[in-house]
């Protein structure tokens, strides 16, 4: 049904949007977020109902949350990181056992791009959830 949106509330508001919160379907939420949270070097916070917050510094909680009842779907999350941090959060990677790789397919491991005059690197979470650290955001047209 499209929408004019001159007559949608908050139409023409200047105000940018912000994302606060996501839910991350994990088996486990206490393994899974305390995995993201160890990569990012962040801390994983109080349980705040059925959820387990990683906040992530900036206003944005990744809320994890446990699904039991079916298999948890792959997902892809993007985190842009300093470029003085990168390097701490790849030693991680690599002191728990975790493969990192310059792709999102994970054809490349042990290797990391340099998209956009960053660095970057993708990895698996413990659900199998496509994460990925870079220090430049995607130059979009």
């Amino acid at each position: 049904m499209p929408h004019d949106r001159q007559h949608l509330p908050g139409a023409g508001q200047s105000t940018a949007i912000q994302l606060n919160h996501t839910a991350v379907y994990a088996t486990d939420r206490s393994l899974s977020a305390e995995f993201i949270a160890a990569v990012l070097g962040l801390e994983v916070g109080a349980p705040f109902g059925p959820f387990l917050p990683v906040d992530l510094g900036n206003g944005v909680t990744l809320d994890y949350y446990e699904k039991r009842d079916e298999p948890v779907q792959s997902q892809h999350y993007a985190f842009l990181v300093p470029e003085e941090r990168f390097d701490a959060m790849l030693g991680r990677l690599e002191a728990a056992g975790v493969t990192y790789y310059a792709d999102p397919r994970h054809t490349e491991p042990g290797r990391i791009n340099r998209l956009f005059g960053g660095r970057g690197a993708y990895f698996d979470d413990p659900d199998g959830h496509n994460m990925e650290i870079m220090t430049r955001p995607y130059a979009r047209p």
